[in-house]
């Protein structure tokens, strides 16, 4: 499957469904053959990484680390582009504080980590709209999945 979900927690019933989103995501916006690796952790797990890595206090939704960077001039491409790190405890008080499911957080957060390591970014608000539109479209997906 060229995303795997992997379900630290042990409390995510959707890996299967997630995997499927995100795959069919992946294949719509990435390169054919781009892999990924989705982790599910809990808020101590993803805050641990956020203040390691970023230097930032406290559980964040996601984290993405590409494997590549565009700067990385001369370094062969592979197709694994990295992990997209979700935190399902944040990711739950996100769904109920915006009146949605939990699949649908997640397909969202995850959509927008892939946007980040397909190189990515949203420093301004016109670089938003391809986060926006992939976040979308990973709900869509999620929908027609589910014969919404």
């Amino acid at each position: 499957m060229p995303v795997e979900v992997i379900d630290e927690t042990g409390r995510c019933p959707h890996v299967r469904e997630l995997s499927i989103v995100l795959a069919t995501l992946l294949a719509e916006v990435g390169d054919r053959g781009d892999e990924a690796t989705l982790v599910i952790v809990d808020d101590p797990a993803i805050a641990g990484m956020n203040e390691r890595d970023r230097g930032v206090e406290g559980p964040t939704d996601v984290l993405s680390y590409p494997l590549h960077e565009p700067t990385d001039v001369g370094h062969p491409r592979t197709p694994h582009l990295g992990d997209v790190i979700v935190s399902i405890d944040t990711a739950s008080e996100q769904a109920r504080a915006s009146g949605h499911t939990l699949p649908v957080e997640l397909v969202t957060l995850a959509a927008h980590g892939l946007m980040h390591l397909l190189g990515h970014d949203h420093q301004t608000e016109e670089d938003w709209g391809a986060f926006r539109t992939a976040q979308a479209r990973a709900v869509a997906i999620l929908g027609a999945q589910a014969g919404e």
